[in-house]
């Protein structure tokens, strides 16, 4: 069985896992999904100061005092930058890296770098430390109605804080997957960038790739088919 780590994405929450992280348990996995400070549960601890790095710390944090080892360390969505930047603190206990559509930054990259210029706008001229993020879909309206309440901002400088990444992903001893969900519209806040990511894992021998068919939130619409794939994996490390 393997240990899973989950980190969500932006504007969400670690409730965002909880039909995934059921299904892993279900199967005997042992699974985390810390929350990121300023969002999801942790939205009372919102500040001008959170910032990417404090994500990073939050998960790094999270690793170390649980002193999870061997672990299948899971990005979704912007949870690609912050288990990207989680490297320098934890590589070494990492034994596959899955990004779940998923940016997946090189160093010195930010979200508002790999975001379309009219979306970098609205980030630079929005409110001053504080955005709003898109409308999703659901395929289950009980779903959406749940979701909905627990949408939250998010704190500006978790999108204009450059990571760190002192190698390559490549050049890491872990094994690594990459995750496609491949029903999102081509407008759809940062598919462009999870496309191009796709494309990169799709073509190199150094990682595993696989579609879901579904919209982003394939955590929601699609729990037994990302369990189906995140079981594959940890079968293969």
């Amino acid at each position: 069985m393997a240990t899973f780590v989950l980190v969500h994405g932006a504007w969400g929450g670690a409730h965002g896992f909880r039909h995934v992280r059921r299904l892993l348990r279900a199967q005997g996995h042992e699974v985390s999904t810390p929350s990121l400070t300023g969002i999801g549960e942790r939205v009372h601890l919102a500040s001008p100061l959170v910032d990417l790095g404090t994500h990073i710390r939050d998960v790094v944090n999270h690793i170390l005092y649980e002193d999870l080892r061997q672990i299948v360390l899971v990005g979704f969505s912007y949870g690609g930058f912050v288990v990207t930047g989680a490297l320098e603190h934890i590589a070494e206990r990492v034994q596959h890296l899955v990004y779940l559509d998923a940016f997946v930054p090189a160093n010195g990259e930010s979200v508002a770098s790999h975001s379309r210029a009219e979306q970098r706008q609205k980030i630079e001229l929005g409110q001053p430390w504080l955005v709003n993020g898109p409308v999703r879909e659901f395929d289950d309206p009980q779903e959406a109605e749940w979701m909905a309440p627990r949408r939250t901002t998010h704190p500006n400088g978790c999108f204009t804080e450059p990571v760190y990444l002192a190698q390559p992903l490549e050049s890491f001893p872990f094994t690594r997957t990459y995750i496609k969900a491949t029903r999102s519209p081509d407008g759809d806040s940062g598919n462009a960038a999870f496309w191009r990511a796709a494309e990169r894992a799709k073509g190199s021998l150094d990682w595993e790739y696989f579609e879901i068919e579904s919209n982003h939130m394939l955590c929601s619409n699609r729990a037994e088919e990302v369990v189906g794939v995140l079981g594959e994996v940890a079968r293969g490390c």
